[in-house]
């Protein structure tokens, strides 16, 4: 019996997979998981109802299991205040800053190669997408 936070069967399979430099999107539940994924890449379903599962917890388990080398979001309007932003920073080490993309390259980024799992969340706060690269076990 497994004894960490992540008990998935799936998930942990899939992080298990993870390398350096791997990439890790946590969806909200207003991502296009299939046409804006990497081909390639392992998609969890854990959007069971709106609002279950929240992306800060996925995000919790995430970063318990692997270590994270940077962060990147998609860039959201001006008048649009983002207050899973804070969330996400207090979950990353203070070295890990995250860095914005504008949609269309935000997209472009997830479908790199480099991608290798999407996990879908039920996250209904917008602009909650964070793409994870894998750091270095030290």
């Amino acid at each position: 019996m497994i004894k960490s936070k992540i008990i998935h069967p799936e998930l942990l399979r899939c992080l298990a997979n993870c390398g350096h430099k791997t990439k890790i999107l946590i969806a909200d539940g207003n991502y296009s998981f299939v046409t804006n994924s990497s081909p390639q890449a392992n998609i969890i379903y854990l959007n069971f109802m709106p609002g279950m599962l929240a992306s800060t917890d996925v995000m919790a388990g995430v970063c318990e299991m692997i270590n994270v080398e940077s962060a990147t979001m998609m860039s959201h309007p001006a008048d649009f205040e983002n207050t899973i932003i804070d969330e996400y920073k207090s979950m990353l080490p203070e070295t890990v800053t995250i860095d914005y993309l504008e949609r269309a390259d935000f997209y472009s980024a997830v479908k790199s190669d480099e991608t290798l799992l999407v996990i879908a969340t039920g996250e209904q706060r917008r602009f909650a997408n964070i793409l994870l690269t894998v750091g270095v076990v030290f």
